[in-house]
């Protein structure tokens, strides 16, 4: 069901229209599902990010209007592809596990209908379900994940609990719902996990760029090597998106911040680049708490990360349908009809 916004003004992401979970009349045809999942009763340090998704929603200066024409994609995001918005799942951060099943079914009603679910967090507690629920619906370990952060969230039991925002990668990889020699993560840095964990980790396949290789190798290498693997005996891609996967001067407002990450412009051309590329089946962008962010920079970001993912599903679905392939190498204004009177130049 739609509850609208658990916290703050009924919105919904940018002016998109509405639709009701409940009502599969509403979301009909639908390409992509925005979802909130205001859940952080899994944070291990700071909480917060159960107001992300409220700040997702409107960290926007432009007029809430339904509308983004992206000048690098030459698309609409939000008008070329139909995007609408469930609101949030009720989520009680005092009950992990009623929480994890309840977002779990509203990405899975989201995902059988044959639209891209995009969850809003919450903290990263939310992978477990939201990963689960687009398997559920392509087939459990037919969809590898791509995964952007900091910390690698793989570890065990963590204050005597199976579920929190820094396990639920381990869970997954044990549901079966998405393989670990499928499972590519990006940014890692910091004191965290010990070797324990790694060992594990490397039992179960994984790959993990760590962020001392992406400076080595460089950051274009790396994810060109991580999407040919992604694709490799998989039918589609789940992206997630923990925004202290950047450096803490470009994304403050986050529970666990680790200085030395990507900067912000590192990680919206890649979420660009990988949406354009890779058959994204379903995304979630976590970890951003509004209450401890300056000048709401980590929130716009978190905005725009949504927008430039929307921005080139939108171009991938034109160039499929016969349209130009994209070329980020083109001018601004090329192939634009000059005005009236123009005399040219550079």
């Amino acid at each position: 069901m739609r509850y609208g916004p658990m916290f703050g003004p009924d919105i919904t992401f940018l002016g998109v229209e509405r639709c009701d979970l409940g009502e599969p009349e509403t979301y009909a045809g639908a390409d992509v599902v925005i979802l909130g999942a205001p859940f952080d009763g899994g944070t291990s340090n700071r909480p917060g990010a159960r107001f992300g998704p409220m700040a997702l929603r409107q960290a926007c200066y432009l007029p809430h209007d339904g509308s983004r024409p992206s000048l690098a994609l030459r698309t609409d995001g939000l008008r070329d592809l139909k995007v609408l918005d469930a609101g949030d799942v009720e989520c009680y951060s005092g009950d992990v596990e009623k929480s994890i099943a309840d977002i779990e079914e509203a990405v899975y009603t989201v995902a059988a209908s044959g639209a891209i679910p995009l969850v809003l967090g919450g903290d990263h507690t939310i992978a477990l379900p939201d990963a689960r629920g687009v398997a559920r619906h392509h087939g459990f370990g037919r969809v590898s994940m791509i995964h952007f952060d900091a910390h690698a969230d793989t570890g065990n039991i963590e204050f005597g609990h199976l579920h929190g925002h820094g396990q639920p990668m381990r869970r997954l990889i044990e549901s079966g719902a998405i393989r670990g020699d499928r499972f590519l993560q990006v940014g890692l840095r910091g004191y965290w996990p010990g070797p324990e964990t790694l060992d594990w980790m490397a039992g179960q396949n994984m790959r993990s760029y760590e962020m001392t290789e992406i400076v080595a190798r460089g950051l274009t290498e790396c994810l060109t090597e991580a999407s040919a693997k992604a694709l490799d005996d998989c039918d589609g891609v789940f992206l997630s998106v923990d925004i202290d996967v950047c450096d803490p001067g470009h994304a403050p407002g986050t529970g666990t911040p680790e200085p030395g990450g990507l900067s912000a412009r590192e990680l919206l051309d890649s979420v660009r680049r990988l949406c354009y590329d890779l058959p994204v089946v379903g995304m979630e962008v976590v970890e951003v708490a509004p209450p401890y962010d300056h000048a709401d920079i980590t929130a716009f970001l978190g905005n725009r990360v949504i927008l430039e993912a929307l921005s080139a599903m939108a171009r991938r679905r034109e160039v499929a349908a016969g349209g130009e392939p994209w070329d980020p190498r083109l001018p601004l204004l090329s192939g634009r009809l000059s005005a009236p009177g123009a005399t040219g130049g550079l």
